[in-house]
């Protein structure tokens, strides 16, 4: 591990991507502390407790909302745009063909996205200032120039994160989530190490706590490293005077292929309602559906499996897969070209999708498994520790590839 971390180094490439993603992250860092004018943080504090959806962002951002800084939004306005504008390309067929006209084409719907990305920071950052009550003073003009800092804001996070992903290591955006969950993470684990010198029997409860991270953290790996590989055999063909063809290869199919993305629609779903009925002084919700309780993880975990076959169905094509494959000469041993091979795609992909949905809402379910079984606590959200698990091995193996190409052996062996 030392020798290819040396390995790394010495390579003046590499060497710089990676001095420059550090860089970049510190100054995304940096940016996390600078406050926001005219914030009441009591009222912040109030709502953060109030509204479990706001905790979740806060997890996110690395206390940026807690703080309210300029980055308390983080790049969440830049997933929902994203979101919504890969939801867009395929309910509007002008922009599908955008999106299908090439680099040129992509690179319109990415400005899009952009757009829609400070629209939906200004706005998010006004409507949340106004509900919370988070507005010190200045009245309407004070609340505008808190939407235009927050989403000034959001716009920096949004650029910091294609520099990295265009001159760095890794996935930009990915790379600022993942910086801001292992923020909140390391300040959690401090305060458990300083609690545990404060008061010895509270190391009773940090050994489970960290043996079922531990099983989690290899879970998850183990899942999202996970794939079925199903054989294509191409025939051999002539064109012109050159043979084509007559190879064997496979069709990998992950087992989590949607991510993180149905933890985050199923989270964002469940908080909607005691948000809005608690805005307008009604916590019905609140008082009937707790949050630690067997009807709110049920609704949850069957949000999750549901989510998870809906990004599934408009992500996932067997149809013109199937396609693909009888044009360039490929078929599955075993299955006819053309409409079998599209079913037996599909059957696959939804036995693998009911796998990872079952996964998703396993690990999203834990912690209030483990809370009501061993009143125990866990100090992490399910997506929170997905997504970190998920970009470190995203990134591990954006290294590891542009190591194999100097000739070097895998930053993992």
């Amino acid at each position: 591990m030392f020798e290819t971390l040396r390995s790394v180094w010495k390579i003046e490439d590499l060497r710089k991507k990676i001095i420059y993603t550090i860089g970049m992250l510190i100054l995304y860092r940096l940016l996390c502390v600078v406050p926001v004018p005219g914030i009441d943080l009591a009222s912040v504090q109030s709502g953060l407790e109030t509204y479990s959806l706001l905790q979740f962002m806060n997890s996110i951002t690395g206390s940026g909302l807690q703080n309210y800084t300029i980055m308390a939004m983080g790049i969440s306005p830049y997933i929902n745009a994203s979101i919504i504008m890969q939801l867009l390309t395929v309910a509007i067929p002008k922009l599908e063909e955008i999106n299908k006209s090439g680099e040129e084409g992509r690179k319109k719907i990415a400005q899009y996205t952009r757009y829609v990305t400070v629209i939906l920071g200004f706005l998010q950052a006004v409507g949340l200032t106004a509900a919370i009550g988070a507005q010190a003073s200045g009245g309407t003009l004070g609340l505008i120039t808190i939407g235009f800092c927050m989403a000034a804001g959001t716009a920096v996070a949004m650029w910091i994160g294609e520099r990295i992903t265009e001159n760095g290591i890794g996935n930009g955006i990915s790379l600022l989530i993942f910086a801001g969950i292992i923020s909140s993470l390391a300040t959690q684990f401090a305060g458990g190490v300083y609690t545990s010198f404060v008061t010895p029997s509270y190391m009773l409860i940090g050994i489970p706590v960290l043996i079922i991270s531990l099983v989690l953290i290899v879970s998850v790996t183990c899942v999202d490293m996970g794939e079925r590989r199903i054989p294509v055999q191409y025939a051999k063909r002539m064109v012109g005077r050159k043979m084509y063809g007559g190879q064997s290869t496979h069709i990998p199919l992950k087992v989590n292929s949607s991510g993180v993305l149905p933890l985050i629609f199923a989270s964002a779903l469940m908080q909607f309602p005691p948000t809005i009925l608690a805005m307008f002084g009604n916590n019905w919700w609140s008082e009937n559906i707790n949050a630690m309780g067997f009807w709110y993880q049920l609704i949850f975990a069957l949000l999750i499996i549901g989510f998870t076959f809906f990004y599934s169905s408009i992500t996932f094509n067997p149809d013109d897969m199937a396609k693909n494959m009888q044009q360039n000469g490929g078929s599955i041993p075993g299955i006819r070209q053309g409409k079998p091979t599209a079913i037996f795609i599909s059957k696959i992909s939804k036995r693998i999708n009911l796998f990872g949905a079952l996964f998703l809402a396993v690990l999203a379910t834990l912690p209030t498994l483990v809370y009501g079984v061993a009143n125990i606590s866990l100090p992490f959200q399910a997506s929170s520790l997905l997504i970190a698990v998920s970009v470190a091995l995203e990134t591990a193996r954006q290294l590891e590839s542009q190591m194999l190409m100097r000739h070097y052996k895998g930053f993992l062996k």
